[in-house]
C-alpha cells in the first residue's frame, strides 16, 4: 500500500484510510442502518492487513459507538494504527444532532474518545464542522491544549473554509483538512486546495464516491423506492433529487468504459479520481464488510492517465453545463 507524507506532520498514510461512519450503527438521525459489530471488527483488522493504516472515526457515530469498536479491535494489536477521531457535535435526545465547540465541552469529548478508544494519544484530531462559527477559536484552544500534554498529536480542521482555517493558524498550526470531495463536489479545488498546497497543510477528502452514485449501485428505480427518512435523502439531498440526479447517473454511464478499460470497478475509478489531485494526501473510504477492504486497497497502485483524466474532465463539464441549463 503506497502512502503519502500528510502535510508538515511525520505521519505517513496509507492513500486509502478506512471510514467508520456505517460501522456505528443505529440510534442516531443520520445512521446508515444495521451494522454488525464483529462484520465491523473483521472489516477494520482486514483494512490493516491490506496495508491501510489509518482509521477515521468520531464519537457522534452511533452516538460512541464506532469509537467502541475502533478500540475493541486494534486493543491487542502490537501495533496500532493511525487514529483520527473528531469533536464538536453532541447527541440529543431521540437521536439527534447538536452543536458545541467550546473549550469544556471539547476538553471532555477529547478524553471520552481517548477511553472508548483505549489509546494513550489520538493522532489527528479534528474540529468536526465549526458550527457555531463564533467557537472555532475557542476549540482551537482546547485542542491545542490537548496537544501540549500529549492527549493529542495533531490538531486538523474538517468542513472549514479557508478564511476559518486562516483565523486558527496563528493559535495553533492546521496538520490536516477534511471536508468532502468528488466528481460531484469539486469546489475544494478552487480555493482550499491552493491555501492548503501553499501551508503544507495535508488533505484527506470524505465522500469519494459521492455516497454510492458514483458506484453504478444506483438507478432511477433504486432512488425512488427509498423512504423519505433514509438518510441518503435525508443527509445528501442533491445528490439524490433532480435535477441532479439524472445528470449524475447519465455521468456514471459515460464512466463505466473508462473503468473497463483499466479492468476496475467504477468506485476504484472515482477514489483514483480524488487521488490524482496532488494536495490530496488519503482518500478516506468507508466499509462494512472485509472484501470491500481488499478491493480498497487495490487502488493504491492505480492511477488514471492523462488521458483518462482529460476525458473525464469533459464529461463532468458535460454534467455541469447540463445543471446550469436545468
Amino acid at each position: 500500500m503506497k502512502t503519502k507524507k500528510l502535510g508538515w506532520t511525520d505521519l505517513n498514510l496509507s492513500v486509502v484510510g478506512l471510514g467508520t461512519f456505517a460501522i456505528g450503527g443505529t440510534g442516531w438521525q443520520a445512521s446508515w442502518g444495521k451494522q454488525d459489530d464483529s462484520d465491523s471488527i473483521a472489516t477494520i483488522l482486514q483494512a490493516i492487513d491490506e496495508g491501510i493504516n489509518w482509521i477515521d472515526t468520531a464519537p457522534i457515530y452511533g452516538f460512541g459507538h464506532a469509537e467502541e469498536v475502533v478500540g475493541e479491535a486494534i486493543k491487542d494489536l502490537h501495533e496500532k494504527p493511525i487514529i483520527a477521531t473528531k469533536g464538536g457535535l453532541i447527541p440529543q435526545p431521540g437521536g439527534g444532532v447538536g452543536h458545541s465547540l467550546n473549550r469544556e465541552s471539547i476538553t471532555r469529548e477529547i478524553d471520552a474518545s481517548l477511553k472508548r478508544l483505549g489509546i494513550d494519544v489520538i493522532d489527528l484530531y479534528f474540529v468536526h464542522w465549526p458550527i457555531p462559527d463564533e467557537d472555532i477559536e475557542d476549540a482551537w484552544v482546547a485542542i491545542s491544549d490537548a496537544v501540549k500534554v500529549g492527549k493529542v498529536r495533531y490538531a486538523a480542521a474538517s468542513n472549514f473554509s479557508v478564511d476559518q482555517m486562516k483565523r486558527i493558524q496563528d493559535i495553533h498550526p492546521v496538520a490536516a483538512l477534511q471536508s468532502r470531495y468528488n466528481m460531484l463536489s469539486r469546489n475544494l479545488e478552487y480555493s482550499e486546495f491552493l491555501y492548503c498546497a501553499e501551508s503544507n497543510i495535508g488533505v484527506v477528502p470524505w465522500g469519494p464516491i459521492g455516497h454510492g452514485i458514483l458506484t453504478g449501485k444506483f438507478d432511477q428505480e433504486r432512488v425512488k423506492n427509498l423512504d423519505e427518512n433514509d438518510s441518503f435523502r435525508r443527509n445528501e439531498a442533491p445528490y439524490f433529487k433532480e435535477p441532479e440526479l439524472s445528470a449524475s447517473l447519465e455521468l456514471v454511464e459515460k464512466l463505466k468504459p473508462i473503468a473497463k478499460r483499466s479492468n476496475r470497478s467504477l468506485s476504484q475509478l472515482a477514489i483514483a479520481w480524488v487521488l490524482r489531485r496532488p494536495e490530496v494526501t488519503s482518500a478516506i473510504v468507508g466499509g462494512r464488510k472485509p472484501l470491500q477492504m481488499v478491493e480498497n486497497a487495490a487502488i493504491s497502485d492505480y492511477e488514471l492517465s492523462p488521458a483518462d483524466i482529460a476525458e473525464i474532465d469533459v464529461l463532468l463539464k458535460e454534467r455541469d453545463q447540463i445543471l446550469k441549463s436545468a
